[in-house]
């Protein structure tokens, strides 16, 4: 069988697109195939040089009955590498954030989701199966001239968020307190200047034991998280943490001491943490934005306006009424099954089918 290898724009430990390269890795092995990581140099975290390969070899390493699997998802010279390497050519489409949000945060960020959407656009036609890990990706891509995209949600591994489990953050946080938690990066599509303020509402009209934790890196973003601090002290409420970025076990004591999940993001091609609640039974109250509402796929509760009384109002009833939190919970339970049941590595093979045809008819 031919190699099958992929291209990232970033390799690192904790980050969705490289946790599901090497879990398509994996698969790819499974079916007999050889399989290669590649990234630019600059972007593969130094510990995990010895896992990946510099992108501007692959040049030397892939022949023409090779595959290789782009992940796209910003702008980056792997994108460039892929459209001019003569072999058989799969992408799947992760989303670009729109720049406007980065604009005023970090120029350099906006400049390469400028370049990332240049070449979604340019890539329109290069790869013989293009896949989107949302319907709403998906979308994007017809959009822009892409034929035939085919929805192949994000290969997860749920094993680990029910492994160690932090006791210093269950000890100083499990302490009666609501616990209103949202994950995610620090970044400005996330809104998590919404979150907070309605969860200022909450905290000062509802319930005044209570608390808002967001966990999330922000490297790169730090305007937007002095102008989240100062929104803290602008609103008057003391009780809000931010945990930046976490090792697995002290998210897995966040998602524990969670009594509500309140995403208020405007701009998401899939939302990995919805499905994290789900599996960690915290009721997700969210945005009905972007790819949010395909995610939920029935569950947690959506709303349309981001009204922050009666987000407030919702909060409590989430967390106080039980009634209401079983029957969210159960339904999270019956969506988190409905994926779980997914053979999502023999949809990618049936997806990669004609260029495993190629190969097979030569």
């Amino acid at each position: 069988m031919q190699a099958i290898h992929q291209f990232v724009a970033g390799y690192t430990n904790g980050d969705a697109i490289s946790n599901e390269a090497r879990a398509l890795r994996s698969v790819f092995e499974s079916w007999g195939a050889s399989s290669k990581i590649f990234c630019e140099t600059k972007n593969i975290l130094p510990q995990l040089r010895g896992d990946a390969l510099d992108v501007h070899t692959a040049g030397e390493a892939i022949g023409p009955d090779d595959i290789v699997l782009l992940h796209l998802s910003m702008g980056t010279e792997a994108n460039e590498v892929f459209a001019t390497l003569p072999c058989r050519k799969a992408l799947l489409y992760h989303n670009v954030t729109p720049a406007n949000y980065f604009e005023l945060i970090n120029a350099q960020t906006a400049m390469i989701l400028r370049r990332g959407r240049e070449q979604v656009a340019a890539l329109a036609g290069v790869a013989q199966v293009n896949m989107a890990d949302s319907r709403f990706n998906a979308g994007e891509l017809e959009s822009l001239g892409y034929h035939n995209v085919e929805v192949l949600p994000l290969v997860l591994d749920f094993s680990h968020l029910t492994n160690n489990v932090n006791h210093g953050v269950i000890k100083r946080f499990d302490d009666g307190c609501v616990n209103v938690l949202f994950v995610g990066r620090c970044v400005p599509n996330k809104c998590i200047e919404d979150a907070m303020r309605a969860f200022a509402v909450y905290h000062r009209d509802v319930n005044g034991s209570s608390r808002f934790i967001h966990v999330g890196s922000f490297d790169g973003t730090e305007r937007y998280y002095y102008y989240l601090l100062t929104l803290a002290k602008d609103l008057g409420i003391g009780n809000i943490h931010f945990a930046r970025s976490v090792p697995q076990d002290m998210l897995n004591a966040y998602y524990s001491c969670a009594d509500v999940f309140l995403c208020m993001s405007e701009h998401e091609g899939f939302c990995i943490p919805l499905l994290e609640c789900m599996a960690r039974e915290v009721p997700v109250l969210a945005f009905a934005a972007a790819a949010v509402p395909e995610t939920l796929d029935g569950a947690g509760v959506l709303f349309k306006e981001k009204d922050y009384p009666s987000v407030a109002e919702m909060i409590h009833r989430l967390a106080c009424e039980e009634p209401l939190r079983k029957a969210v919970l159960k339904k999270q339970q019956e969506r988190l099954a409905r994926y779980k049941s997914r053979d999502l590595a023999t949809e990618l093979r049936t997806h990669l089918a004609p260029l495993l045809e190629q190969h097979q008819e030569a």
